[in-house]
């Protein structure tokens, strides 16, 4: 975590120092010599957010979330805390800061989104000290957001009550967190958001305006088994899409009609990597869906009844700071 701590953009101040050389980030001459842009003229800040990197962030990885967030930022102006623990072994005996400052512009000059970083690398010694210094660098009037990315598990995440407890929403990517993340006894597990089912937004809808266009009770009627399928890649999405199919159809009246819902490898030949089949007792009734992220194109088939229907359309997984904000705020 010291690399990913010297790797991420800012300037090292001490810990104590780091309100007041927040402000002077739009006050001074920037690092080049450039002037810096006033702080009253840029957007008022509108969401704490904190960025946990777990332990088994890489450098790499580490930089892309925090581009991330940036991005994001560029639409939210934010106070942004990158949180970097350093692993029990590790022989630091302190809490070291960076601050990072960017502007951007809107659609006119006038319009200017500015985000601010705070970045702490911190090791197990000094653990006890974390919230009351992150508590310091969030604005106290704006809600706060966490990102829990790569943590090793779901109890050690549970030390952090604090961020846990007064966050808005804790996201967590299903893709990548331990196994128990969903069932763990959390402080606040209603605030609980999945990036997976945000970035899956894009499949959701296309799939649920084309069965939208029929009876609900033709949609479960004789219905035996809804099966997603999927590429070694896409195992999560297809976890969590399932899951959604399974709620809107049991809406519908599938749970009566005891439908079975499984996830399984999708087939070599069928190309793409995701699909979505139903199978009714009827063999002349059926719905297929086959999602190709890589080329962007997906295709339906299916027959209710009325006749067989088959569609093109575009398909794609949502970007991940278009991701954040859907899991933040909806």
């Amino acid at each position: 975590m010291a690399a990913i701590f010297d790797a991420l953009p800012g300037i090292e101040v001490p810990v104590g120092a780091i309100s007041k050389r927040l402000a002077e980030l739009w006050t001074t001459v920037g690092t080049s010599g450039e002037p810096t842009i006033e702080a009253d003229d840029a957007k008022a800040t509108q969401v704490n957010f904190v960025l946990h990197l777990g332990l088994r962030t890489t450098v790499e990885d580490a930089g892309e979330q925090f581009r991330t967030v940036e991005e994001f930022s560029k639409r939210y102006p934010s106070r942004i805390v990158v949180l970097c623990p350093l692993p029990d072994d590790d022989p630091a005996t302190e809490m070291r800061a960076k601050i990072y400052g960017e502007c951007f512009l809107g659609k006119s000059k006038g319009d200017k989104r500015c985000v601010e970083f705070v970045v702490l690398c911190y090791p197990r010694r000094v653990r006890q000290f974390l919230e009351s210094q992150v508590s310091i660098c969030l604005s106290t009037d704006l809600p706060l957001y966490y990102w829990a990315h790569r943590f090793s598990a779901s109890a050690r995440l549970a030390d952090y009550r604090y961020l846990l407890s007064r966050a808005k929403r804790v996201m967590i990517d299903s893709a990548i967190a331990p196994e128990d993340a969903f069932t763990f006894p959390w402080p606040n597990p209603h605030v609980l958001r999945d990036l997976v089912y945000s970035r899956l937004l894009p499949v959701r809808q296309t799939i649920g305006q084309f069965l939208s266009g029929y009876a609900p009770e033709n949609l479960v009627s004789g219905l035996r088994a809804v099966t997603v399928g999927h590429d070694a890649e896409r195992t999560a999405e297809s976890r969590i899409l399932l899951a959604w199919l399974e709620r809107r159809l049991n809406a519908c009246g599938a749970v009566a009609a005891g439908v079975r819902f499984i996830t399984a490898p999708l087939p070599v030949d069928v190309g793409g990597n995701l699909g979505v089949h139903f199978d009714y007792a009827d063999r002349k009734k059926y719905f297929r869906w086959t999602g190709d992220l890589r080329s962007g194109f997906a295709s339906f088939e299916a027959d209710f009844g009325g006749g067989r229907t088959t569609l093109v359309a575009s398909v794609s997984l949502l970007a991940p700071d278009a991701a954040l904000s859907e899991a933040m705020f909806n």
